[in-house]
């Protein structure tokens, strides 16, 4: 099909906004790849160093007959999804060895649970553990011994890090090895409403704790719809993962199997391989345009609003949130999963997955196809469904139909003809709306406003009954610079109750919501933020604000020469405790969200 023109317009707005920091990028690669450091130009003893405890691999690495596979692992066993790649790397090398390779665990990163930091001290370290991560990734990959790189990491800020990480040694061959999705345990929905029993004081302790437990209940990505799956969505849709990779549960023959298929695939593509094909060419301006289709038909996390901004930069791209307005003007919603719909990504894989879904996608004229990817020819190959023929992993075409239309449709006949991530601003700055989740008619809120520094002062005057009244409840002197951005999901079930209540309710932020978040309307991510003197500083209990998803709206309806008048709010002291001041100079340099609130590409003028 025809690549939609709206689709077009946007690229190739991205592409000539680009053109000069991309071919800076590319000229950085091309020079890294020709003079940059590799294991033919190290010291005998530096080669030495790298080889010294390769076991059996030993011979091969030092004799330079062998492509070497650098692993960049996030394992741990505290977070769920990463729990099985305690077996990866003795995996991997010996698939590497089936194709006359070797791998060595390059260097590890770190893998926080916004799950349990969630609401908590530490969710202020969560956004710039990406930043750790991708400085974790470059020390890596910085020794030289390696012609390929397995990248393993599936959740929030790791994917993104590794990638930005990564990207910065674009002259690298990379793939991106999941491990899955855990099986279905209690239903979302169920939970919610444990959730919201337990807000309104409904529930106990005990009874909130099985409830949670029962839905994340063993090894494997939690299965809601949140950023992690939305990551592993996005690496499909840029053809960074072996095709069909993403959804896969873990300890399954299938799972062994795309592993396996990735480390081989790493070996044709890899530095000196048949069919080199470099991170930093992969990761185009049609790539992340796909990823973004990919977000907006999928109902995916709006973390991505900042993410996507800061893995593009790293390649030299630079997007912005309109564009990702645009693009959601013309993309329809054709997946409802939690917390969009009722069922999980186990049962979205069954109805057809990421194959039935790029496929619909790339046959609307949704999706570049054109774009160079680890699998094959070009994102075709993405529009198959892996599956075992015997012990060997084989791909078949997308399914020609969903399996379940109340997961999955066709992009013919969508959920919504919206994409549902937009675009708000006004003379309260700029915000990112998921209106996925939100019914239409609370698209629009115009309420007075109650003000807040801290989420835990929104809970208590939530159970003080002073939020029982039509409200925007505004968090401010949550950006990255005042305090890291974390997600506000705590927030959530609170909020939820008085909507159900009849109340007319929004929340206005300069921090984020999870990629979990749903029901309740939410300008998040407003930049400039308050400590910066971003706008939200100005607001006063009382102001009536209006948030309008139709019209793109994000507004205080204050007299224009009052409002120039008005001082800035006092903002409160800066976080310390739980190692929240160590990351004082990663906050004092982190740029707006609308960037990607990064301060090491900041700091390095990307």
């Amino acid at each position: 099909m025809t690549l939609h023109p709206e689709v077009e317009a946007v690229t190739e707005r991205i592409a000539k906004r680009s053109r000069p920091t991309r071919q800076a990028y590319l000229d950085l690669i091309a020079r890294e790849r020709d003079s940059g450091v590799d294991r033919p130009n190290l010291s005998c003893g530096n080669l030495a160093h790298g080889f010294a405890a390769a076991g059996e691999d030993k011979l091969a690495i030092r004799g330079g007959r062998a492509m070497n596979i650098g692993i960049v692992t996030a394992y741990n066993d505290m977070l769920s999804a990463h729990q099985p790649y305690g077996r990866y790397p003795d995996q991997i090398k010996l698939f590497a060895r089936e194709v006359g390779a070797t791998a060595q665990v390059a260097g590890g990163v770190p893998a926080m649970c916004d799950g349990v930091t969630q609401g908590q001290r530490g969710m202020e370290l969560s956004l710039f553990s990406r930043d750790t991560i991708a400085l974790s990734t470059a020390i890596a990959l910085s020794h030289g011994m390696f012609e390929a790189a397995a990248l393993l990491g599936i959740c929030d800020k790791i994917v993104p890090g590794l990638l930005i990480g990564a990207l910065r040694f674009g002259h690298l061959p990379a793939i991106l090895v999941p491990a899955g999705p855990m099986p279905s345990g209690l239903a979302n929905k169920e939970k919610q409403r444990v959730r919201q029993l337990y807000a309104e004081g409904k529930a106990g302790r005990a009874e909130l704790l099985e409830a949670e437990a029962a839905s994340y209940h063993g090894a494997g990505t939690c299965t809601f719809y949140g950023t992690a799956n939305s990551n592993q969505m996005m690496m499909e849709v840029m053809g960074l993962h072996i095709p069909g990779a993403a959804f896969v549960n873990p300890g399954t023959k299938l799972r062994q199997e795309l592993t396996r298929a990735a480390i081989h695939r790493l070996a044709e593509i890899g530095w000196d391989g048949n069919d080199y094909r470099p991170l930093g060419r992969l990761v185009d301006e049609k790539a992340i345009v796909n990823a973004a289709v990919g977000l907006l038909a999928t109902g995916g996390s709006t973390n991505h609003a900042i993410h996507l901004p800061a893995i593009s930069r790293a390649a030299g791209i630079l997007i912005d949130w309109e564009d990702l307005d645009r693009l959601s003007s013309v993309v329809p919603l054709i997946a409802r999963i939690y917390p969009n719909g009722s069922g999980d990504v186990n049962q979205f894989q069954a109805a057809g997955g990421m194959a039935f879904t790029i496929a619909t996608l790339l046959h609307a004229g949704l999706l570049h196809r054109d774009i160079l990817t680890v699998g094959g020819e070009d994102l075709t190959d993405y529009a198959r469904e892996p599956s075992l023929d015997g012990e060997r992993v084989v791909w078949q075409d997308s399914p020609p139909a969903s399996r379940d239309e109340t997961m999955l449709r066709p992009a013919s006949d969508p959920f919504n003809p919206d994409g549902g991530m937009r675009l708000v601003q006004g003379n309260l700055g700029r915000a990112t709306f998921k209106t996925s989740a939100v019914d239409p008619s609370r698209w629009t809120i115009e309420a007075p406003a109650l003000i807040f520094s801290d989420q835990d002062e929104v809970l208590s005057a939530f159970k003080a009954g002073e939020l029982n009244r039509d409200v925007v409840v505004v968090v401010r002197f949550q950006g990255p610079q005042a305090n890291g951005m974390p997600e506000l999901h705590k927030l959530t079930p609170s909020l939820g109750v008085l909507q159900d209540h009849g109340f007319r309710v929004a929340l206005v932020t300069d921090g984020r919501m999870s990629g979990a978040s749903g029901k309740v309307p939410a300008a998040i991510h407003v930049t400039p933020e308050a400590l910066c003197g971003g706008p939200l500083a100005k607001l006063r209990d009382g102001d009536i604000v209006r948030l309008c998803a139709n019209r793109g709206e994000l507004t205080v309806l204050v007299d224009d020469s009052e409002w120039a008048s008005r001082e800035n709010a006092a903002a409160p002291p800066p976080p310390f405790g739980t190692g929240r001041e160590l990351f004082a100079l990663i906050r004092h340099g982190a740029d707006g969200a609308e960037r990607g609130a990064s301060a090491i590409l900041a700091a390095a003028g990307l």
